[in-house]
């Protein structure tokens, strides 16, 4: 801005947590059980609890047994358990059911819950603040606060009301200082915040690079007839090619509702392959196809998910504050699972942080936390599926799926004959360029299975304040053009699952548009760009999706 701004309102807390999904909550909750008596405030970017969550979701209740022990007893959203457990071999006429019985035992689902995870952090949102957490929607944290020595002080949130130029509009707001003794970050994957926190402290120096997948979802709402309440499915095979990771999830429950949902890896490396346009694809297979004939899509929503599992987690805590969550990156790949670990991160580390608290310390490391994790129901749930993601990025779909199932059998009793595997690059490294590899024809949308990006991100009811600065930062234009265009004929188009970027006009009339009122926040530019060029920041809080049952 021109002028100086007014300098910021402070508060003072015990803990400050960043982000109300299953992870922020509940370490809110576990602080408030453990020592009433704390003050904890908790900021969401999204409009409210719930806003801007997006999973499949099956969920392990491990978590929210250890949270909640009683909470079968009252009225949740976790009412529909799975019944019915399938995985599926898709070729482009065919699905072939894997027998259960092969399956390692953790890949089971059953006592697992088909859910809306908007509604349980909705759920728990309630259980937070009835214990005495403030609870902020609509602020999204932009900025670490640090102290004399580099330790973690808090965090302000966004200034509101600034205009495209950078100049205050009407009604303009500054930004809160939240100062805590304790700072736990719970943004989810590819954390704005956390990702600054991991390159200033070096937490992942001596770990593999974090991998991402992004996922895409939508809900229907299909005829009772075609409605099978429990079951769950999953696949993998068509519509990618064998050299592609991914899969698909298919899931019955509520008022006859079906969440469907593609995962693609993002080290993939055919720039002319569209996520989007790859879950439109899977929609038509012969076996798929009839449960959505005759039904309407309700919602449509995507989102980065972090897969790296236990080689790729970054050290947890550093001076002042700790990540939890997908934010330091526990999803278990094979199972497609995460909420149960970032419940239970939250709960060691909200333990430690009490404890910490109680002694009267402030500002220094939980170093409890990151110590013992790795011993923990999260580490044995991470370790023993290790090597299933390296397998299946070196070998392919159909012999490193092969190989990584047996390693997690072997992982059952004790042992894996391959050790501990490796990741490769980075995800934004693994592109080819354009020309050597094959272009991809997808098949125009009919409205009725299948859909346009513009009409989906209608679905994600996303909405951004008119003229503000632009939240997608793009740190060097020349290179966007010489490389992601030239060389890579414009990924970003394709990658992105709410038509945010286009290349409009040809030669030297070409030019990059950025669309971010589209935006649906899934962090996938900042993940795949392959000059790491594209930087997602916060925009105004509230900004953004607003799912509703996601």
């Amino acid at each position: 801005m021109a002028n100086d701004p007014a300098p910021r309102e402070a508060m003072d807390f015990d803990v400050v947590i960043v982000g109300a999904g299953p992870a922020g909550l509940s370490a809110a909750i576990r602080l408030k059980q453990l020592a009433p008596d704390l003050s904890v405030v908790l900021v969401e970017k999204g409009s409210e609890v719930g806003a801007h969550i997006l999973s499949g979701a099956v969920v392990d209740p491990i978590g929210i047994d250890s949270l909640l022990p009683s909470w079968r007893d009252e009225d949740s959203p976790l009412q529909q358990p799975v019944l019915d457990d399938r995985f599926y071999w898709l070729t482009s006429n065919s699905a072939v059911r894997l027998p259960n019985i092969l399956m390692p035992p953790l890949m089971s689902n059953q006592g697992n819950f088909i859910v809306s995870l908007g509604d349980v952090c909705r759920w728990l949102g309630r259980k937070a603040e009835a214990l005495g957490v403030e609870v902020y929607p609509g602020f999204a944290a932009t900025e670490v606060l640090y102290g004399d020595v580099g330790e973690v002080l808090g965090i302000a949130t966004g200034d509101m009301g600034i205009g495209n130029s950078g100049e205050p509009r009407e009604g303009f707001t500054r930004g809160i200082e939240l100062r805590s003794k304790y700072t736990l970050f719970a943004e989810g994957a590819r954390g704005s915040l956390s990702k600054t926190l991991i390159a200033r402290y070096g937490l992942d120096q001596g770990r593999d690079p974090q991998k991402f997948g992004i996922g895409i979802k939508e809900l229907w709402q299909v005829g009772p007839e075609k409605h099978r309440g429990g079951l769950i499915q999953h696949s993998f095979g068509w519509p990618l090619d064998l050299k592609t990771g991914g899969g698909s999830f298919l899931y019955h429950w509520g008022d006859n509702l079906v969440s469907v949902g593609f995962v693609v890896h993002l080290n993939y490396q055919n720039p002319w392959l569209s996520p989007f346009e790859e879950m439109q694809r899977f929609k038509t297979h012969p076996a798929i196809r009839g449960f959505f004939e005759g039904g309407k899509r309700l919602a449509y929503g995507a989102r980065a998910l972090t897969e790296g599992g236990w080689q790729s987690t970054p050290k947890l805590v550093f001076p002042g504050g700790a990540l939890i969550g997908c934010s330091a990156g526990f999803m278990n790949v094979p199972r497609i699972k995460g909420s149960h670990n970032a419940v239970l991160s939250a709960i060691q580390c909200a333990e430690q942080a009490a404890a910490a608290l109680k002694a009267g310390r402030a500002h220094d490391e939980l170093t409890p936390y990151e110590v013992q994790w790795r011993g923990t129901a999260i580490g044995k749930d991470l370790r023993r599926v290790r090597n299933v993601k390296p397998l299946w990025s070196k070998l392919g779909t159909v012999i490193g799926v092969g190989l990584g199932g047996m390693d997690m059998w072997t992982n059952t009793l004790g042992f894996s004959l391959f050790g501990t595997l490796h990741h490769g690059h980075a995800d934004n490294a693994t592109l080819k360029p354009a020309v050597n590899c094959k272009p991809i024809n997808y098949p125009k949308a009919d409205g009725k299975l299948t859909f346009d990006r513009l009409s989906s991100v209608f679905l994600s009811n996303t909405n951004h304040v008119e003229n503000q600065p632009i939240h997608l930062h793009i740190a060097n234009t020349a290179i966007q053009k010489s490389s992601e265009h030239d060389v890579f004929d414009g990924p970003s188009a394709r990658y992105c699952p709410a038509g945010v970027y286009e290349w409009v006009g040809e030669g030297k009339d070409v030019k990059y548009v950025v669309n971010a009122q589209n935006c649906v926040h899934c962090k996938t530019c900042d993940i795949k760009d392959p000059n790491a060029n594209i930087t997602w920041v916060p925009p105004e809080g509230g900004g953004g999706p607003g799912y509703p049952n996601m």
